[in-house]
């Protein structure tokens, strides 16, 4: 297992190193030793199936106060999607910039979220699963979220929105909160 940093502090690309044989593969997806040493949070609680049927499916993009934040360990374990992340963090440097990456059943490739980024992604071919393993437990009084298509995040989505929930088309536009996320 490969662990690599982004330019945005606190967010990880998980790479697996397969071992090979007749039979397939077999590798390490997480590991609470690399991941401290990584400074990554190591305290999964709970974990999660996202299961989709459409392409163009788009969930997110969610993230939990600071009550019960949520870092989330996100791999694709059928099919395809594009995952987005946005620092949410008031003081970061690198507050409202994002982090792409596609997520495939085939490159096995996971991203480690930190507490306090909005998380969302759009799935690419239909059928598409993927797991999540979170460090808090969902908390519907906590959470929030920012617009996937608000023009202040200036996220791009590979393919158009086919399905999304009332919810997610709903949330405030950033310039609705003072150009701020929701607190």
């Amino acid at each position: 297992m490969r662990i690599e940093t982004t330019p945005i502090d606190g967010v990880a690309i998980v790479r697996i190193e397969p071992h090979t044989d007749e039979r397939g593969f077999f590798a390490r997806s997480f590991d609470k030793a690399a991941f401290a040493e990584a400074g990554l949070d190591t305290e999964l609680v709970q974990a999660n199936i996202s299961y989709n049927r459409r392409a163009g499916t788009l969930r997110g993009m969610h993230y939990q106060l600071p009550v019960a934040p949520e870092a989330k360990l996100v791999r694709c374990t059928r099919g395809a999607l594009l995952d987005q992340i946005v620092d949410v963090r008031p003081d970061s440097p690198t507050y409202l910039q994002h982090v792409s990456v596609e997520l495939t059943a085939d490159n096995h490739v996971a991203l480690y979220v930190p507490p306090m980024f909005a998380h969302g992604f759009i799935t690419l071919v239909d059928d598409t699963e993927a797991t999540y393993n979170v460090s808090a437990p969902y908390t519907p009084g906590v959470e929030r979220g920012l617009r996937h298509d608000d023009p202040d995040l200036g996220l791009s989505w590979p393919v158009p929105v086919a399905v999304i929930s009332d919810k997610d088309a709903s949330w405030p536009l950033l310039a609705e909160n003072g150009g701020k996320a929701p607190s």
